[in-house]
C-alpha cells in the first residue's frame, strides 16, 4: 500500500492555523481572567446582587377620638412572566381578564408577548420578556381571587397606597399623598416628617431566574414605620360642618363658604370645612381651585364682625361705658381739620348707647368709638386682635391679610376701618378675634393637632395650647360678651342665631365685594361669628358665605346666622352643653337704654 501523500506546506499551514486559534483563545482568556478580572467580577456580582428597598409604612391620621382619617391600604401590582406561562392555564385567562378589568383580546396580546426588541440597538437586539404589567394595583381581596385561578407565572408585588376612609371629610385639613408618594397639603404635608417613617433595604443575591437566594443575604436594614398623628378635630363635629356646608350651598348657590368651629379655651379646631370641597381618594379628578383651604387662603373685608374691635378697645381704655350715649343720626364728623362724611346705617338711628351700637350694628356708632380712640389706638387694637398678621396656623398657604399702617391712611380710613372696611382678613382671623372675646380676652394660637403617637399608642410629642397674649382684660371681654348676646337677641341684627334657653353671643357682617375696583351692589360677603354659652363659652362658630345668590337679602343675619343656630343646636346635644345663666341676669346690670 502506498503511503498517503501529505504536502509539507499544507501541514505547516494547518498547524500554524491551529496554534493561532489557540493563541487567540488564550489571549482572550488572559485578557478576561487577568486584565479585566476585577471589572468583570464586579459586573457578575452586580448582576447577581439584589438591593431591595423595604418601604416604611406611613403613619395614620386620627381625629381626637381615635377615628381613622387617613390610613395605608395594601395593594398588589399584578403582572406576568410570559416565559413560564403554561398552555394548560389558558382556559383561566378569561376569568383573569374579568378580575383585572381588561378586555380579553388585550390580555391575550400582552401575555403572548414573549420577546422584545431593545430600542436603539444596532444590530437589532432581541431579549426575552420576563415581566408584563397587567394592573397598577388591586386590593388584597381581589388578588386572592386572582391567585385562586392557579395561573402559573401571574403574580403581584405588594405596595401600600394612602386611603381616606371618609372620602371628602375634612379634605382641606387632612390633605393627601399623590401617586408619586409626595405629601401635598394639609396635615399630610405639615406632619410628613413624623408620618413618612424611614425606609430600609436588603442586600442579597438572585439566580438566573431572578429569584432571591436567601442564603446569600449579606445585609439588611429594617424599615421604621411612621408615627401616627392625632388631630384636634372631631369627626362628628366635622360631619356636622360639612352637612351644613351642603345645606348653605343648596340654599344660596354661593361662590364659596367657610365654616370654622373651635374651643376658645384651647384654640383647638374642632371642625373646619370649605365649599367647594373634594374627595381625597380622587384628588386628581377635581379642579385645582377646589383644593385650596379658603379659611386661610382667601381674604375679605370683615364688615360688621370687626366692630368688636373699636367697641372692646374703647371699653378697655375706659373711654366709654356700656351705657354711654352717642348721637347716631349725624352724617358728618370733624377729624382735626378734615370733615368726613360718615357711612350710613341700614336703618336710621337716633341716640344709642354703646351696647345699642353693638346690638344694632350701627356704622355711625362704630365711627364715634373710633373717634374716641384715635387712629393709632384703633390700629394698635386691630393688631392685638390678630388682624394684619398670620394666625400661625401650621398649614401651607395662609395669608396675613391687609392692615395698613396709620401713615398710609387717607382721610376716609378712620371712618371706614371701624366698620370693617379698608382692611381685609381671612375667615380664620375673623374667627380668632371672636374667640378672643370668648376666652376672657386671651388670643389663642389655632391648634390643629393634639399629639404624635408611636405604633404602640404611646405619646411621642404633644401640642399644648399656646397663648398669643392678653388682648383685653377679662372684665372687658365679659362686658363685650354681654353686649354681643344682646346682638343675637330679638332686638339685634343676629336674632336668627338665637337659641331659646341658651346665651348666644355673636356679630353679623355684610360687605359688598369689590368687583373691577369698585364696590358692587350685587355681590356680597355674608358672615356671622359667635359663641355660646355667653357666660362660659364652650364653642366658637364662624360662617363666611361668599356671594350668596338668591332673591332675598344677602345680610349676614339672614344667610349666615341661621347656619350658626343649626350647628349650635346639634353641638348642644352632642357635647352636652348646658346654659349657665339666664338672659335676665346677664342684662340686669344695665338699665334703660343699656338693656
Amino acid at each position: 500500500m502506498n503511503p498517503t501523500f501529505v504536502s509539507g506546506y499544507r501541514y505547516a499551514l494547518l498547524v500554524l492555523t491551529i496554534l493561532l486559534c489557540f493563541s487567540v483563545i488564550g489571549g482572550r482568556l488572559y485578557y478576561l481572567h487577568v486584565v479585566q478580572a476585577a471589572e468583570l467580577a464586579q459586573i457578575a456580582l452586580e448582576n447577581r446582587r439584589q438591593v431591595e428597598v423595604l418601604e416604611a409604612r406611613r403613619g395614620n391620621i386620627l381625629d381626637r377620638r381615635g377615628n381613622f382619617l387617613a390610613v395605608n391600604r395594601s395593594y398588589r401590582q399584578v403582572g406576568a412572566d410570559p416565559q413560564i406561562l403554561r398552555e394548560e392555564d389558558r382556559e383561566q385567562w378569561p376569568a383573569l381578564a374579568t378580575l383585572l378589568g381588561i378586555p380579553y383580546p388585550e390580555l391575550v396580546r400582552r401575555l403572548e408577548q414573549r420577546h422584545r426588541v431593545v430600542s436603539g440597538s444596532f444590530p437589532e437586539e432581541i431579549r426575552l420578556v420576563r415581566w408584563i404589567k397587567l394592573h397598577d394595583g388591586v386590593d388584597e381581596e381581589k388578588y386572592e381571587e386572582i391567585r385562586s385561578l392557579g395561573i402559573k407565572g401571574v403574580y403581584g408585588n405588594r405596595y401600600y397606597r394612602r386611603h381616606y376612609p371618609s372620602d371628602q371629610l375634612a379634605s382641606h385639613l387632612i390633605g393627601f399623598v399623590n401617586r408619586e408618594g409626595t405629601a401635598v397639603m394639609g396635615a399630610e404635608h405639615y406632619f410628613d416628617f413624623y408620618l413618612r417613617g424611614q425606609s430600609g433595604w436588603r442586600v442579597s443575591e438572585r439566580d438566573g431566574r431572578r429569584r432571591e437566594l436567601v442564603q446569600f443575604r449579606s445585609r439588611e436594614v429594617p424599615s421604621k414605620d411612621g408615627f401616627h398623628v392625632e388631630l384636634s378635630i372631631d369627626a362628628v363635629v366635622q360631619h356636622m360642618v360639612e352637612k351644613e356646608l351642603e345645606a348653605v350651598a343648596e340654599a344660596f348657590n354661593p361662590e364659596g363658604i367657610s365654616i370654622i368651629v373651635s374651643d376658645p379655651r384651647t384654640g383647638e379646631i374642632l371642625g373646619l370645612g370649605n365649599y367647594p370641597t373634594f374627595n381625597l381618594n380622587e384628588f386628581n379628578r377635581v379642579p385645582s381651585d377646589h383644593l385650596r383651604n379658603r379659611a386661610i387662603t382667601d381674604v375679605l373685608e370683615p364688615g360688621s364682625t370687626f366692630k368688636i374691635v373699636p367697641a372692646a378697645a374703647a371699653l378697655e381704655e375706659n373711654l366709654v361705658q356700656p351705657d354711654t350715649v352717642f348721637d347716631c343720626s349725624i352724617t358728618h364728623m370733624n377729624f382735626g381739620d378734615y370733615r368726613a362724611r360718615l357711612p350710613r346705617d341700614v336703618s336710621r338711628n337716633g341716640e344709642l348707647t354703646v351696647a345699642g351700637i353693638v346690638a344694632r350694628s350701627s356704622n355711625v356708632g362704630a365711627v364715634h368709638l373710633a373717634a374716641e380712640l384715635g387712629a393709632h389706638r384703633l390700629h394698635e387694637y386691630a393688631e392685638r386682635f390678630g388682624f394684619g398678621e398670620r394666625t400661625d396656623f401650621p398649614f401651607v398657604g395662609e395669608v396675613r391679610g391687609t392692615l395698613h399702617p396709620v401713615n398710609r391712611w387717607d382721610g376716609l380710613t378712620i371712618t371706614r376701618l371701624p366698620i370693617g372696611h379698608a382692611l381685609n382678613a381671612t375667615p380664620l382671623q375673623i374667627h380668632q378675634a371672636t374667640a378672643t372675646i370668648a376666652n376672657d380676652g386671651v388670643r389663642m394660637k389655632p391648634l390643629i393637632a393634639r399629639r404624635v403617637l408611636d405604633r404602640e399608642g404611646e405619646t411621642v410629642f404633644s401640642y399644648d395650647p399656646v397663648s398669643m397674649g392678653q388682648v383685653i382684660s377679662p372684665e372687658t371681654a365679659r362686658t363685650m360678651a354681654i353686649m354681643l348676646e344682646r346682638a343675637a337677641s330679638d332686638e339685634g341684627t343676629a336674632r336668627r342665631a338665637d337659641i331659646p334657653g341658651y346665651e348666644v353671643a355673636g356679630k353679623t357682617g355684610t360687605t359688598r365685594k369689590i368687583i373691577d375696583g369698585r364696590y358692587s351692589n350685587r355681590h356680597h360677603m355674608a358672615s356671622f361669628s359667635g359663641f355660646f354659652p355667653a357666660t362660659q363659652p364652650r364653642v366658637v362658630i364662624t360662617i363666611i358665605v361668599d356671594n350668596p345668590r338668591y332673591n332675598g337679602s344677602s345680610y349676614g343675619g339672614v344667610v349666615a346666622a341661621p347656619s350658626f343656630r343649626n350647628l349650635a343646636e346639634q353641638l348642644i346635644s352632642y357635647m352636652g352643653i348646658h346654659t349657665q345663666q339666664s338672659e335676665e341676669n346677664l342684662f340686669a346690670r344695665w338699665e334703660g337704654g343699656a338693656r
